[in-house]
């Protein structure tokens, strides 16, 4: 059971990172290059405790754990440490005819003391991709992990305490009220992963200081199988992306719409390219993660009563085991249908026509992830009648493994985005500058207006 961090001590950190920060050190960007390599080596020393950790609470395999956090995170780091100095130089903007003979400029400055707070199903990338940002951008940064992978929290508590000293960068542990007590404390930046509802609660609690916030929260993610997919290609795809962490992945394929001519056909390809992904099955894979906590494993099953199963539907509760499942005659009212799923449990609903999709989809929250499969030209079509977070055409998941193309959600999905550069921008004030000269002042500007005909024509 993890420890909660007492009122006492959130307040002593907040104060401690406030003063700290007041000093100006962290906006020498030598120094934050230095802090970044610390990280680095950090990171690297505490790799293989974090993987221990992961298949401890997560039977979560080191190749999936380096593929879909360690290794993401050493890939933001090493890109911060390379371009942190282009990031952050001041920046010449052009200036109008109007505002001549000045000059004008773009000074990206550190937003201050921050609050990140993470998810358990992807307890490090989550917390130390946007932590990449903070500390490029010059911020100070209180990180809260899950309580649900308390072996990774705790790895995680001592990885930081290890490599940044506490008025820098610091861990408080614990579960919902502890969240409650951070989201009393202001901050220059709330950056928070996690449900909708728990994103509500913490713009609710910042409202009164007007913090700005990133939110990544989540949503129902549709996957479309249009009747010209390459169906052996679209099943092994859609089977890796709903069994990448068991499911409980917030871009996961949330739920399946088939064309009605090839669903029987997709169903038998979905069939064996899993078949293709674990030969002996699930149950005994060490390549299969587990689900997190036994509330989740008994929601989760509780969903296969919502339709006809077609495909696996087998359980183990002591082994917090789910295979992968597919239910048809599944209704679009249906709870497997009205929550976000985060598991290995995959609807079918069927279509005749795109625009069906695209009514369907629209109807209901905006998603942080839209995957379709069929040619792209068809795929562009339904981009363009729909809106989500990102989006893969004959493809799932990949959209986050590019940190060239922003990664956020919309609308309940979640506001604002980050990865490489974005992460920086997310953690900075972009500060616009005019830097007039002494040597002549231009009279046009003041009462009482005489040259003003001449201004109207120059603006």
């Amino acid at each position: 059971m993890m420890e909660n961090t007492s009122a006492e001590r959130i307040q002593e950190l907040v104060e401690k990172q406030r003063a700290f920060y007041a000093t100006g050190a962290t906006r020498d960007v030598k120094w934050r290059k230095a802090r970044l390599k610390a990280f680095e080596a950090g990171l690297r020393k505490w790799e293989k405790p974090l993987a221990d950790a992961f298949w401890a609470d997560l039977h979560k395999s080191y190749e999936e754990a380096y593929m879909t956090e360690i290794g993401l995170v050493y890939g933001e780091i090493g890109e911060a440490i390379r371009k942190v100095g282009s990031w952050a130089r001041r920046r010449r903007r052009p200036t109008p005819l109007t505002v001549m003979p000045s000059a004008s400029y773009i000074v990206r400055e550190p937003l201050g003391c921050t609050l990140i707070v993470s998810p358990w199903n992807y307890p490090v990338q989550l917390l130390l991709n946007p932590l990449v940002g903070a500390i490029s951008a010059g911020c100070t940064a209180i990180l809260k992990p899950s309580p649900y992978v308390p072996r990774v929290s705790k790895a995680l508590e001592e990885m930081i305490a290890d490599t940044f000293p506490e008025e820098y960068v610091a861990v408080v542990q614990g579960n919902r009220l502890v969240n409650g007590e951070l989201f009393k404390h202001r901050y220059d930046l709330v950056f928070l992963t996690g449900s909708p509802s728990l994103g509500r609660i913490a713009m609710e609690a910042q409202a009164k200081y007007l913090t700005p916030m990133v939110l990544e929260l989540g949503g129902k993610s549709p996957c479309i199988v249009d009747k010209d997919a390459n169906l052996t290609i679209a099943a092994r795809r859609i089977a890796w992306g709903k069994c990448l962490n068991s499911g409980q992945t917030c871009i996961a394929p949330d739920y399946l719409f088939l064309h009605e001519d090839i669903k029987d056909a997709f169903v038998e390809a979905f069939k064996r390219e899993l078949a293709g992904l674990y030969p002996d099955g699930t149950e005994h894979s060490d390549k299969f993660v587990h689900i997190v906590k036994e509330s989740a494993f008994d929601r989760l099953t509780g969903y296969l009563a919502d339709g006809k199963i077609i495909a696996g539907g087998h359980f183990d509760r002591e082994k917090l085991w789910i295979e992968p499942t597919l239910l048809e005659g599944v209704s679009p009212d249906a709870p497997v249908m009205q929550e976000e799923i985060f598991g290995p449990i995959f609807p079918i609903l069927t279509f005749r026509d795109r625009s069906e999709v695209a009514s369907f989809v629209n109807g209901r929250e905006k998603p942080l992830a839209f995957y379709y499969f069929g040619s792209g030209a068809d795929g562009w079509d339904m981009i363009g009648r729909t809106t989500s977070g990102g989006a893969c055409i004959n493809d799932t998941i990949m959209h986050i493994a590019n940190s060239n193309v922003p990664f956020g959600g919309v609308g309940n999905s979640g506001m604002g985005s980050y990865h490489s550069e974005r992460s920086f921008l997310a953690f900075s004030h972009e500060r616009a500058v005019i830097k007039s000269p002494t040597w002549i002042d231009l009279k046009f500007r003041y009462m009482p207006y005489k040259m003003f005909g001449l201004v109207k024509k120059m603006l």
